[in-house]
């Protein structure tokens, strides 16, 4: 084979080659560039086109929900493009091409990978202008109610979210609430949206003519609104469908233009955008604002993620559960009873006991707490009571044994007392026999005899009364009493005995009356036993410094007892144990008499108490409450 015929076989195979490698740099160039846009993981670009503003309710609502929730399900990052129509907003709208001109330099060479039209307005702009402005990006309409859906333009790169708007139902739920509702004013605006939808209004609710009166205020500007619904007749409502311009051509955002409505209506608000609620209307069905964003949502990821748009369907979103303002169900006197079943009642504000729960759980521990604790107190005090009245009656009882025992020291005394008188008695009444036989008697000294024989035998039954009165067995009784007559009966008992004894037993009472509140026996029982131990105390003395002396004399707001005696004295190491009880220094005592006797003292809320004098011998001082 020639050398020049190779030569050219192998140019030829050369260029071949070479022209297949370009061919394949061509026909692979954009997929590699998608690739390579993917792996710099690049944001997906995403259109929002509102019909009315960004903040014009109800639509921007539904648009925030919608972008916060997209921005937060998106598997790949997205830059989110927000536009608004305006024009949308006026009576009388001016061209579009400047804005679709803005638009189109905008999006020429980077158009958006999905477009996401909020409202009819912003949707039928994209079926007028798609062809012009992005005519291969998927579109998702959203938020616009179904009979504004353009259906004759719709393509396989759109997806509907549609919302039926039932006007019988939110009427028949004024009714089921306000069953006397006679009139329904209903506030509608004068753009050319909002006039369709008052002619739809009046075409759905014929059926009701007869029964309720339909007043539309969509000629009215919107300062004579808020005049006539300060003047409402008794059965009327409110029925809230949009203002975004009125009849005067004042452009309102809906919100704003709600709350003044209810800051001035006389009679309930009703509506049946779920942006509104809380603001001003009662409530009742309406669209829900989480369905709606949850199917945008859906549909925007699926698109997002390569789905074709023709195979997302979904039907028009319905009025979801009844929802109410518990605040307007109140204002109104709505009964909650008259909710449809499966009712929503928000907004409801929280009792007493929701508010301040804590507060309400710690204050009612706190209460069951001190009554836990006053309880017991008053038990306590019943178990105290009943204790202090047992130990009264315990306490009687052995005062009276102790009683017993003084008077039975004093049986001596006591048998010489009396049989003085009575032996002064029988020796009378001899000498009177004796007199009477003579054949005439003296008859005056009869007499005087008579009166000895009286005197003694009085004298014989003040002994017996007094020691009576001391042994009788009572219960412990307080009374208003005079102090000095009774320590002088106490000593009238053991007079006789100290004339045996030949002890010198002195008295004197206070010059003036003393009155106390106490019990006289056991008060003359006190005195019996400090003057029977100061007896037994100077009887081992001297003869002639045997005395025992007592005196009742007024301090302040106290009366005071004093007994004192000539007798050793009390040892210093027991003068604070002579009054417990059971201590004696006496070989055959009990030691019990003492401490009786500050018992009876401290019940009478004294005190007794016992000191050696200087000049010998031990006083004891009693002191007790005066009254008066």
């Amino acid at each position: 084979m020639p050398i020049a015929s190779i030569k050219s076989k192998t140019i030829a195979a050369a260029v071949l080659c070479l022209a297949l490698l370009l061919g394949s740099m061509v026909l692979h160039g954009p997929a590699r560039a998608a690739e390579a846009s993917v792996a710099r993981n690049e944001p997906k670009r995403v259109l929002m086109l509102h019909s009315f503003g960004r903040e014009f309710r109800p639509w921007s609502e539904y648009s925030r929900s919608i972008k916060a929730e997209l921005e937060r399900q998106s598997p790949v990052p997205l830059d989110v493009q927000e536009h608004s129509l305006l024009a949308s907003r006026y009576n009388n709208p001016g061209p579009e091409e400047p804005f679709v001109d803005y638009l189109q330099s905008l999006y020429q060479d980077a158009p958006p990978d999905v477009v996401l039209s909020i409202g009819a307005p912003a949707s039928r702009f994209v079926q007028r202008y798609r062809s012009k402005l992005f005519p291969n990006a998927p579109t998702v309409l959203t938020v616009v109610e179904q009979r504004l859906v353009n259906r004759a333009d719709l393509t396989d790169n759109d997806v509907v979210v549609s919302v039926h708007n039932d006007f019988m139902a939110a009427f028949e739920n004024i009714l089921r609430l306000l069953p006397d509702t006679r009139n329904v004013a209903v506030v509608i605006g004068a753009s050319p949206l909002e006039r369709f939808w008052a002619d739809e209004v009046r075409r759905e609710l014929k059926p009701l003519e007869a029964r309720i009166g339909l007043d539309w205020y969509s000629d009215l500007s919107f300062e004579q609104i808020l005049n006539r619904a300060a003047k409402l007749p008794p059965h009327t409502v409110l029925f809230w469908g949009l203002m975004s311009v009125d009849a005067a051509g004042i452009i309102h955002e809906s919100d704003i233009a709600l709350r003044s409505l209810h800051a001035v209506a006389n009679v309930p608000i009703f509506s049946y955008q779920e942006p509104f609620f809380g603001g001003g209307s009662v409530g009742g069905p309406m669209h829900s604002i989480a369905e709606t964003t949850e199917k945008t949502v859906s549909a925007a990821v699926r698109v997002l993620g390569g789905e074709k748009p023709a195979n997302i369907k979904y039907e028009p979103i319905a009025f979801a559960t009844p929802k109410y303002d518990w605040r307007e169900l109140k204002r109104w006197g709505i009964r909650e009873s008259r909710l449809p079943p499966g009712s929503e009642v928000l907004f409801r504000e929280p009792s007493l006991w929701e508010r301040y729960r804590l507060q309400m759980l710690l204050i009612t521990a706190v209460f069951l707490v001190q009554s836990g604790l006053i309880t017991g107190l008053l038990h306590e005090r019943r178990r105290r009571r009943l204790a202090e009245v047992e130990s009264r009656q315990r306490l009687a009882e052995l005062a009276h044994v102790n009683r017993y025992s003084a008077v039975g020291e004093l049986t001596t005394s006591i048998a010489h007392e009396l049989n003085q008188p009575l032996g002064s008695i029988l020796t009378n009444a001899e000498t009177a026999e004796l007199m009477l036989k003579d054949a005439s008697p003296d008859l005056d000294e009869i007499r005087n005899i008579l009166a000895d024989i009286r005197r003694d035998d009085q004298r014989a039954s003040e002994v017996i009364r007094r020691l009576r009165s001391v042994l009788k067995k009572t219960p412990f009784e307080i009374s208003e009493i005079e102090l000095n007559a009774t320590v002088g009966e106490a000593v009238g008992l053991v007079a006789a005995a100290t004339d045996g004894q030949r002890i010198g037993l002195t008295y004197m009472p206070a010059l003036v009356d003393l009155h106390i509140k106490g019990d006289p026996v056991h008060l003359q029982q006190v005195v019996l036993n400090v003057v029977i131990n100061a007896l037994d105390a100077v009887s081992d003395t001297d003869m002639a410094r045997r005395e025992v002396r007592l005196s009742t004399v007024r301090a302040g707001n106290q009366a005071e007892i004093r007994i004192a005696d000539t007798g050793p004295g009390i040892a210093a190491s027991d003068l604070a144990n002579v009054f417990n009880p059971f201590f004696t220094t006496k070989a055959k005592g009990m030691g019990m008499g003492l401490a009786i006797a500050r018992t009876i003292v401290e019940a009478h809320h004294g005190t007794i108490d016992v000191e050696n004098r200087p000049s010998g011998g031990a006083l004891f001082t009693i002191r007790l409450p005066i009254v008066r």
